[in-house]
């Protein structure tokens, strides 16, 4: 049977799905064995599942990274939890020169099938520290996967995915929108694929694309351009490393423009390495110059003035009206 569920009671269900079906699996970090985590991501899965699966960790985040990594190593799955995006530096070390480096360094005698969950983004007034967009950090680095979803559906699809990969896998969960809608989910242990963009809506004038929360406001521009006689070509880049070039290639070329849409300061981001690409491998497919909607170069600001930084409809309309001026 489905049921209607937001995104955090999503990634809850795929939690709940893979302790059950695999035993190799194991969940752990700050407070997600007995309060269930911050934001409740994990509430009831000790209960269920036992605290040998289910369990709480010191706030020690380079210990967090290191322990997953050697129970990757030794054949477990872990799935850990950074309690905020922008506590994870202390344990980039070990995503770095560990996880990531694994495969290669044995020779492919041993993998890291490892997640390492993250709430990130702005959106629910936190100070700082609380609201980073950093995917970029960690899209730099091969060896890993870096996986945003936009939607419960995805929540579910793509942390089965990543659980289910040999290789680690970065899962960025966009809090701002943790709440905001609700999927009808059959809780049939269905994988979406990674490394694949979505196309969540055909058009001809214009490719939108972008990932994480900012699919919402991206889809509302959208569907207002419409009503203003712009066909946009809206795609989820879903696992933004390794990204799906061809999809957005493939939309470029027959839309002639593009427009990316991150939250993320707008120096060195994805957005720019989309730019680059289609910059590289359909230059002469564009009509206008590429678009770029992002944060600002600055720290996110505290409590409401975040909605000042954070990108809006109108900023995406106004960028797609200015590349819709070329002709």
């Amino acid at each position: 049977m489905s049921a209607p569920l937001t995104l955090l009671e999503a990634v809850t269900l795929a939690l709940d799905y893979e302790l059950g079906a695999d035993p190799d699996v194991v969940v752990f970090g700050e407070d997600v064995g007995k309060n269930g985590g911050v934001f409740r991501a994990t509430d009831g899965l000790q209960a269920k599942h036992g605290e040998d699966r289910v369990f709480d960790s010191p706030l020690a985040e380079a210990m967090i990274a290191g322990l997953s990594v050697g129970m990757a190593a030794q054949g477990l799955k872990p799935v850990s939890e950074i309690q905020f995006m922008g506590f994870v530096f202390p344990a980039m070390t070990q995503i770095i020169t560990a996880a990531a480096r694994i495969r290669n360094r044995t020779r492919g005698r041993l993998s890291c099938p490892m997640v390492m969950r993250m709430p990130y983004g702005g959106g629910i007034h936190a100070p700082e520290h609380h609201s980073e967009s950093t995917e970029a950090l960690f899209a730099h680095i091969p060896g890993i996967r870096v996986v945003i979803p936009s939607n419960p559906s995805r929540a579910y699809g793509l942390l089965l995915a990543a659980i289910r990969d040999p290789d680690p896998v970065i899962f960025l969960e966009p809090k701002r929108v943790y709440r905001l809608v609700k999927h009808e989910i059959e809780n049939n242990g269905e994988a979406y694929p990674l490394d694949m963009c979505f196309v969540d809506r055909e058009g001809d004038d214009v490719t939108l694309v972008s990932w994480g929360a900012y699919m919402h406001e991206t889809l509302l521009a959208a569907g207002q351009l419409a009503a203003e006689g712009v066909s946009a070509e809206v795609i989820d880049a879903a696992t933004v490393y390794p990204l799906d070039t061809e999809t957005i290639i493939e939309s470029v070329e027959k839309t002639g423009r593009l427009v990316v849409v991150q939250e993320a300061p707008r120096s060195g981001g994805v957005g720019s390495q989309i730019a680059a690409e289609v910059a590289e491998k359909a230059l002469f497919s564009l009509i206008a110059p590429v678009g770029l909607v992002a944060g600002y170069d600055t720290i996110m600001p505290y409590a409401k003035m975040e909605y000042q930084y954070l990108p809006s409809v109108e900023r995406i309309k106004d960028e797609v009206k200015k590349v819709m001026a070329y002709t």
